[in-house]
């Protein structure tokens, strides 16, 4: 899979289907020759262009600059003749800045690499390699580490450097360090980012590439609502199933930036990483700095297969728990039922009902410690109020265990109130800034857990409530932004590295969590989707989407989220109508297609249901259990897209070997006098005979079909037009 050509002096990264190669220019700097579809094995240094415009080698030095502002870097470099965006820039103890990194060595092995502090691609029962390119400024004293991951089965390169401060007797600062790099030429490429806002997360935005820099950023000390760790660069012309798509995703959760540049030259450079924006980091000698990881995902078979390819790395070699692939207990959370007004009494009324209809869990969502009944006081106390909760958190467990459901609970373990004991004892304990009042999101602050004492505070919180009772799952919210940035803990010249450090704390607060309850499922959210990114599956199996529940608008959400992570990962449930986001009145069946697409549970008060909603769940439950395990294994494809063409929206799961698929049908708007539509499924075998069934209509009025694929993918299944809007069908395709 990873090659070196000493007589080319090119390195080669072969996937099944792509070719990524670096190549040793004549002056040592590394330039990134090539990234696309599999090519022969060939000397391509010349797609370099270094000798385009005739420096020789003795005439290099005269237009050093010029060389430099073309040449396709593999880690373009600050502050030496490179004017567009760079990857890395160091200051010296001086003040002076300034990076010409050289060739010095590589290394190839076997197998992947931990990353201390931070989450990383691992193994699993699969060939892996690692290509190490070892770089050197002998001027700054530094060696810098270009680290490459391939896995055999995956049209993916993962990224990340080392930065090590080797023969330098002072320390040097690091106020940019990129995880990945890599140029090519424009060739008429779209760019697909994602944005939104709380309850609108991750919507597709797709665009021409156009002159000078664009790309989207996080400055909010997590990956946001706002913006996405994530960006696309593809043919104008590439649509789902076709043509060429390179993606780059973040495996990190904090501040980011993703950028593509387009140059005088007609070239694009495309970077990713750690925001520099109030980024710095002190470098003593012996000292190494990390950068996270950031994957890179070929397809010439459109966007899909990127988001295939997507999936199945993060399944496969990201996703550490039990419930990766595992079916999740159907849940019900209190939240939209009671919001803070409940008490034991009432959350045992809930599971009594929930147990009679095949619900498995009641989830304990927040105002069940302190004196909270509001969301102005409390965190940081994290005491059970036995006002609320009559003889204490472990009889409420207990009676509800009784009744044959799992419990789970809610923290927000990174925040502090104001109005607290914690607060009242320790209020340097908030992230501030000496002298200037610390500016509130939602009545609340946030805990400086950089600090040792401040984090063990945190985690000993969380850790001694789940001692005490039988809690096997763990809400884990962030219900605000970082700012009014400031840490005793931090002297003057690192101050710019406490957002890093901020993330860094709370991946080693989620590893003790899960080593020290490792059958627990972890659920991580922050306002509902801000924290959805790949550094959190790491920790947790599955993030909470969004806190919009509304079918309608998770098919936005949830679609921009299927772009780069598995359905399995979605945290998606049943609400009730007038939805509490939007108040959009839709049929409970629908609001149950859309939730099956995600680890599926109920979010609502299912005491006041009215019998037609109440008796629908256990036949929702029904068709979880029966569908659960291709929707979470199976490859998804998108087949229409409602944010596309504001009628209707259609996808489905795949059975690896096309033996099966399930697809979900949403009607959005209806329009009168309409025909049937014919829905064409890509992705099953042309050559096989399918039988295809609503299961979950009258058979008699919707007899069984049977198409081969070939029939499917060019014709397509006919979906009859109920009347109303917002109707779902499921339509289920197996082998004959």
């Amino acid at each position: 899979m990873i090659t070196f050509n000493k007589e080319f002096k090119t390195f080669r990264i072969d996937t099944p289907n792509s070719t990524y190669c670096i190549t040793i220019s004549e002056k040592g700097y590394l330039a990134h020759s090539y990234y696309g579809s599999k090519i022969g094995n060939d000397d391509i240094s010349y797609l370099t262009r270094q000798m385009e415009y005739g420096f020789s080698s003795s005439e290099v030095f005269r237009e050093k600059h010029s060389l430099l502002d073309f040449l396709p870097q593999e880690l373009p470099t600050d502050g030496v003749g490179d004017f567009r965006e760079s990857a890395l820039s160091i200051y010296n103890n001086n003040g002076n800045n300034g990076v010409e990194l050289k060739y010095k060595d590589y290394k190839i092995s076997e197998g992947t690499q931990t990353i201390p502090g931070l989450p990383a691609v691992f193994d699993r029962n699969s060939k892996s390699q690692v290509l190490e390119i070892i770089t050197t400024d002998e001027v700054l004293g530094i060696e810098v580490s270009l680290m490459y991951t391939v896995f055999e089965e995956l049209d993916a390169v993962i990224r990340y450097t080392k930065i090590t401060n080797t023969k330098g007797k002072n320390p040097v600062y690091i106020k940019k360090a990129l995880s990945a790099s890599f140029d090519m030429d424009d060739n008429n490429y779209d760019m697909i980012t994602l944005h939104g806002s709380w309850a609108r997360e991750r919507h597709i935005d797709r665009h021409p590439i156009h002159m000078g820099k664009q790309g989207v950023v996080s400055m909010r000390g997590e990956t946001s609502h706002q913006e996405h760790p994530f960006i696309a660069i593809l043919e104008n012309k590439a649509d789902e199933n076709t043509g060429s798509v390179y993606g780059l995703n973040f495996i990190y959760s904090g501040n980011f930036v993703a950028d593509v540049q387009k140059s005088q030259f007609n070239s694009l450079r495309i970077v990713m990483g750690i925001n520099p924006e109030n980024f710095s980091w002190k470098l003593n000698p012996g000292e190494t700095f990390y950068t996270p990881q950031a994957v890179l995902v070929y397809s010439n078979q459109g966007i899909n297969k990127m988001s295939q390819t997507f999936h199945d790395l993060y399944r496969n070699h990201l996703i550490r728990s039990e419930y990766r692939l595992k079916e999740r207990p159907v849940l019900i959370n209190n939240w939209e039922a009671t919001y803070f007004n409940f008490d034991t009494e009432k959350l045992l009324s809930i599971a009594k009902e929930a147990s009679k209809n095949k619900i498995e869990m009641l989830v304990m969502d927040d105002g069940w410690f302190g004196h909270r009944s509001s969301d102005d006081s409390s965190l940081g106390d994290w005491i059970v109020n036995e006002n609320k909760l009559k003889g204490g958190l472990k009889y409420l467990v207990s009676e509800v265990n009784k009744l044959g459901l799992k419990f789970g609970i809610w923290f927000e373990p990174e925040m502090i109130s104001p109005d607290s004991d914690l607060y009242r004892t320790h209020p340097d304990w908030a992230i501030q800034i000496p002298e200037r009042e610390p500016g509130m999101s939602r009545q609340q602050l946030v805990l400086d857990i950089t600090r040792k004492e401040v984090e063990e505070y945190a985690y000993e919180a969380v850790a001694k409530i789940l001692r005490s009772a039988n809690i096997e799952y763990v809400k884990w919210d962030m219900n605000r932004q970082l700012a009014d940035i400031g840490s005793i803990n931090l002297p003057s010249d690192q101050m710019g590295e406490f957002y890093h450090r901020y993330v860094l704390a709370l991946y080693r607060m989620q590893e003790k969590l899960i080593t020290e309850f490792p059958n627990l499922l972890l659920e991580n959210c922050s306002g509902g989707g801000a924290r959805f990114d790949p550094g959190m599956f790491f920790y947790s199996p599955q993030i909470w989407c969004s806190d919009d529940t509304d079918a309608i608008e998770r098919l936005s959400i949830q679609e921009g989220t299927s772009i780069i992570y598995p359905l399995s990962t979605m945290g998606a449930h049943v609400s009730v109508c007038p939805n509490h986001a939007c108040g959009r009145v839709t049929p409970f069946k629908t609001r149950g297609y859309v939730a099956l697409s995600g680890t599926f549970g109920y979010e609502l008060d299912i005491t006041k249901l009215s019998d037609e909603e109440r008796n629908q769940i256990p036949h929702q439950i029904e068709l979880y259990k029966r569908y659960g395990d291709l929707i979470r294994t199976g490859d998804y494809y998108r087949i229409a897209s409602y944010s596309q063409n504001n009628e209707y929206d259609c996808w489905m799961s795949a059975a690896k070997d096309k033996s099966k698929a399930i697809v979900t049908f949403i009607q959005v708007m209806n329009h009168p006098n309409y025909k049937t539509r014919f829905i064409k499924i890509n992705g099953l075998d042309d050559n096989t005979l399918y039988k295809i069934t609503f299961p979950d209509e009258n058979q008699e009025q919707n007899p069984e079909i049977k198409m081969t694929g070939l029939t499917l993918r060019n014709a397509g299944i006919p979906v009859k037009r109920d009347w109303g809007d917002f109707q779902g069908k499921l339509i289920y395709i197996e082998k004959f």
